[in-house]
């Protein structure tokens, strides 16, 4: 079962695709698919209007695809969780986990353009899962009860921008990740019970170049613990976003050059689909 978001930006809809393959409307349970829809066992009452056989096919044909959830209030994120991108960083694999935060309107669809902000030198491409939260977590006492709070898994493209991140940041990260349209996400928002996080393989490609291929088995941090510690921290709310950090093969590594007007991203994690973007500079207004 996938949960899918379709229609021009702002109008998105809600929509199934079945074990069958076939897109159904879920107008008729819930005008969206955000936090209020997940804290109300969304995905359980889907799953019983799909064996009722209550959803009727939908012609969507055409239509855009939007981030599988509606902005959400929280987009955390993990740096440097893979010790081989820790390493191509300069950095050391941390001993805890390393976060920062997004601006909620980086998030847009997984074949939206990216815009490069107008003085970008450095845009960098990173793929990541995506965990989105089901339940509040707050100071969960185990990395197994995050399991209970885990709504499902995405596909996260968290662009950065390198110069901004680390040459003018002040020592915090998220000048260089808060750019509109940095956090394309989707296409599909795949249940947590459907998913084993941690043996997905993600692999990410500029201009149909290999660039990224690894595992989430190498995560320093499984996705039980990151969401475990991050509750120790914050109170996570239903719809909120985690991206889980990302392998090595990105630009900052100096093997690779960095993203240029008019390149392609194609990201892509085994059982969560693909997505791509192409960059197109910002003008200023």
């Amino acid at each position: 079962m996938e949960l899918m978001r379709l229609g021009r930006p702002g109008a998105e809809r809600p929509f199934v695709r079945d074990d069958a393959g076939i897109v159904r409307d879920l107008t008729p349970l819930t005008p969206e698919i955000d936090g209020a829809f997940l804290a109300a066992d969304g995905i359980a009452r889907v799953r019983a209007a799909l064996a009722e056989g209550g959803l009727a096919e939908a012609d969507v044909e055409g239509l855009r695809i939007g981030a599988p959830i509606a902005r959400p209030t929280a987009v955390v994120c993990v740096g440097q969780n893979y010790a081989a991108h820790a390493a191509e960083s300069g950095s050391e694999p941390p001993q805890h986990p390393v976060l920062f935060f997004k601006h909620p309107n980086t998030v847009v669809g997984p074949f939206d353009t990216v815009l490069l902000p107008p003085d970008a030198e450095k845009a960098d491409w990173e793929v990541e899962l995506a965990v989105v939260i089901g339940k509040t977590a707050r100071y969960l006492p185990s990395p197994d009860a995050a399991r209970d709070v885990i709504a499902g898994y995405t596909i996260s493209n968290d662009v950065s921008e390198r110069a901004f991140q680390l040459d003018v940041s002040g020592g915090q990260w998220s000048k260089g990740k808060c750019s509109e349209t940095f956090n394309p996400l989707g296409p599909v928002l795949v249940p947590a019970d459907e998913i084993d996080p941690q043996a997905l393989r993600l692999r990410s490609f500029v201009n149909d170049e290999p660039r990224q291929d690894s595992s989430t088995a190498d995560m320093i941090f499984s996705v039980l613990q990151l969401v475990h510690e991050i509750s120790q921290y914050m109170v996570l709310e239903p719809g909120d976003v985690i991206n889980t950090g990302t392998p090595q093969g990105v630009a900052l590594s100096g093997r690779f050059p960095y993203l240029q007007d008019g390149d392609e991203m194609r990201i892509e994690i085994d059982g969560l689909g693909a997505q791509r973007q192409r960059t197109v500079r910002a003008v200023r207004s």
